[in-house]
């Protein structure tokens, strides 16, 4: 059932938006061209600015009397501080930050930690995470894997064709990378828990494996990705690699690969945080739509 847009009184909402990159720049635009009070701070300012869009220089500013803060997908680092790419200082949510929003708010991101949600909580504020939304985690799909490719490219001696790969988890983009791999002409090989996404990976044409199967496939492997956010590979694996090897970690936090080990092992190991921001006009306007049936769902929600 269509969403009724009609009672949401966009002029009178104020959307403060703090960190990201230049997919907040769509964003923002978006959001402004509701006719909504949209503030920024903490990603890419255009020369030329943004139609509609106040930009501050403090996140408090950003934030005050706000019904909706908007976070970026990244989600927050070890130190508690916002993924921010042109931040003059560390955007950290803390209580006092939060408690200048309007009653009622709301805070729309890709995921949040247990500090922010301890904060949120105590503020009654409303977190919405939609770091693992299927249906915007497709849409951005093709920009992740692009600009994975662009990684590969620029890290090897060797093509993708003929390669032989193990993509490592099927969810979302497992699923996808592993079908982009088979049609590009790599030995494609897929480990996963669930039995159903081995059997989806071999009707795509990869061979589908057991995660425990990993180190035995590792002396063949040429490239590795990880989707899978949980300590998937490790020495047990990695020690098995042969030193031309690359591994790309495509999962959120902490992450699937053991950076430390491989370092010491000499293997190249990067971690693929960010890549929708490869294409950040497309990337920023599937995030905006799902933002925005968010924003209006809710009001529509609430009495």
């Amino acid at each position: 059932m269509a969403t009724d847009t009609s009672a949401v009184d966009w002029p009178n909402l104020v959307i403060g938006m703090l960190g990201g990159d230049k997919r907040e720049q769509e964003i923002a635009r978006r959001a402004a061209a509701t006719g909504a009070d949209v503030r920024a701070h903490g990603f890419p300012w255009p020369e030329q600015g943004i139609p509609g869009v106040r930009h501050f220089d403090s996140p408090a500013a950003v934030l005050e009397g706000a019904r909706f803060a908007l976070f970026p997908i990244p989600g927050i680092a070890a130190s508690g501080a916002l993924f921010a790419s042109a931040a003059p200082a560390p955007i950290i949510p803390d209580r006092a930050l939060l408690s200048r929003m309007a009653p009622r708010a709301h805070i729309i991101l890709g995921w949040a930690d247990a500090n922010l949600k301890a904060h949120a909580e105590a503020l009654s504020i409303k977190l919405h995470e939609y770091e693992w939304d299927r249906s915007l985690m497709l849409q951005r799909t093709p920009a992740i894997l692009e600009g994975l490719l662009r990684i590969v490219i620029e890290n090897t001696a060797f093509t993708i064709h003929n390669a032989t790969t193990c993509v490592v988890g099927q969810g979302t983009i497992g699923a996808v990378l592993a079908r982009y791999l088979v049609a590009l002409g790599a030995h494609t090989h897929v480990a996963a828990r669930n039995a159903e996404q081995r059997a989806a990976a071999y009707v795509a044409g990869a061979t589908p494996h057991l995660l425990e199967d990993l180190p035995q496939l590792a002396p063949n492997l040429d490239l590795v990705f990880s989707t899978v956010p949980s300590r998937i590979i490790g020495e047990d694996v990695l020690s098995r690699l042969p030193k031309s090897a690359l591994i790309v970690d495509l999962a959120a936090p902490p992450g699937g690969v053991d950076f430390d080990v491989a370092k010491r092992i000499g293997l190249k190991a990067i971690w693929g945080r960010g890549l929708g921001s490869r294409a950040p006009l497309t990337v920023g306007a599937s995030q905006w739509g799902g933002i925005r049936e968010r924003i209006e769902a809710i009001l529509q929600e609430e009495p």
